[in-house]
């Protein structure tokens, strides 16, 4: 169901604030040099193309027997002599004529004359003499030379993140060392005079502050240098202060809590005391609504709101690419995947919402559940949780069948 509404008053969907934002900041261009093995996780500052071939000469797929394809068709039944055995780094140094084989085992070189491989199930040895019991073409059971990586071939680009399997690459390329972008600075701090740190008594009318915890769990990422502020109180000369000194040192501030226009909600006024233009307040979306951003210079204050679920799919859905493209990186799109709805849920045009879920599997097929109990507070309900269900912003209520975004948890995921 699509109905047309206007946006509440000041708010914003989620990928105009993305785009936005983008836009505002210029990517830091501070790199550093690490040891391949110290560069999972950082971004790479440069492009790297391969200077070899991988492999750089035809090898063995498997263990077997390296023989000439026509001589295997022409006569099914030879009894191939055997003249030499190749192993990975022991190649066979002379060349192996057309009723000859080579024994030969996975990743040894080709030697001068076979065309392929014959798997050695696929034989039957006697001796120094080995039938081969199955037709070969010319290139089974071969690797061509450059068949991983060619040369001059692009191994990785700037601004991609470095994975494990990208490490392997480099190292294959003969790459011990790479030139990274350095840490996107980032302070990290709560507001509420109600919060206290886990693990000391709680008092009459306080909690202990969740979503710091969270939020430094998230932040965990070698693209990142979290510094983590603590608790700031309900007060506008405390969060000035706070923002101010924060920023000194640092390229991004986030906060959570006092992002709405309560009383006691001092964010927008502490950035307007420190010079901040704020880039929006509001998000066209739920949770989330109430967050404004704030811009000083290149530097970026982030006011999540105070409600943990809140807090989270904010900074999944916001925070964590605009830090990824700040840093230097490729900001690429979330990652979506179309499921059909397995639940009913109302809803009014106008803002986007995002829901707890999880996939479920019945003689059907696949769909998705929600999960957990509602409210933008209620943590438990992103524990468990497979991912996030994007209801979009025109949509005027689910029904069984509807096909939605579903947004998966990088934890729930290979």
């Amino acid at each position: 169901m699509s109905v047309a509404s206007p946006l509440p008053a000041g708010a914003i969907p989620i990928d105009e604030a993305r785009a936005r934002l983008c836009a505002r900041i210029t990517p830091l261009c501070r790199t550093t040099i690490v040891p391949l093995a110290m560069a999972h996780g950082r971004l790479s500052a440069v492009d790297i193309v391969s200077d070899i071939e991988l492999p750089r000469t035809s090898n063995a797929a498997v263990d077997g027997y390296g023989v000439h394809a026509k001589t295997v068709q022409d006569d099914p039944q030879r009894a191939f002599k055997i003249i030499g055995v190749a192993r990975a780094g022991h190649p066979f140094s002379g060349r192996v004529e057309a009723g000859e084989a080579i024994e030969i085992y996975t990743g040894a070189v080709m030697p001068d004359g076979p065309d392929c491989v014959a798997m050695h199930e696929d034989c039957h040895r006697n001796g120094d003499y080995v039938v081969i019991n199955k037709q070969l073409k010319p290139g089974n059971n071969m690797r061509p030379p450059g068949e991983n990586l060619a040369q001059g071939e692009t191994v990785i680009k700037k601004g991609q993140k470095v994975t494990a399997p990208l490490i392997g690459q480099l190292a294959a390329a003969g790459c011990d060392a790479l030139s990274v972008q350095q840490p996107v600075r980032v302070s990290l701090l709560s507001t509420g005079d109600e919060l206290i740190e886990a693990g000391t008594t709680l008092g009459a009318g306080q909690i202990y502050d969740s979503n710091r915890p969270m939020l430094r769990a998230m932040l965990d990422d070698a693209m990142l240098a979290v510094t983590d502020c603590g608790i700031v109180p309900d007060s506008l000369a405390a969060l000035t202060t706070a923002y101010r000194g924060a920023l000194a040192d640092h390229d991004i501030v986030i906060s959570s809590g006092g992002a709405s226009d309560g009383i006691e909600d001092h964010t927008q006024a502490a950035m307007r005391s420190i010079g901040a233009e704020c880039a929006f307040w509001r998000l066209a979306m739920k949770p989330g609504r109430p967050m404004a951003v704030g811009q000083i210079g290149q530097k970026l204050i982030f006011c999540l709101p105070g409600n943990p679920v809140a807090a989270y799919v904010c900074t999944k859905l916001l925070i964590l690419p605009l830090l990824t493209h700040l840093a230097g990186g490729v900001m690429t799109p979330i990652l979506t995947v179309s499921v059909p709805a397995g639940f009913t849920h109302s809803k009014a045009p106008g803002r986007a919402e995002y829901l707890r879920a999880v996939i479920a599997h019945d003689d059907n097929g696949q769909h998705i559940k929600l999960h957990g109990r509602k409210g933008a507070g209620v943590i438990s309900s992103l524990t468990g949780a497979d991912g996030l269900v994007e209801i979009p912003l025109d949509n005027a209520g689910v029904e069984p069948g509807m096909v939605l975004n579903f947004i998966p948890f990088a934890d729930r995921s290979l």
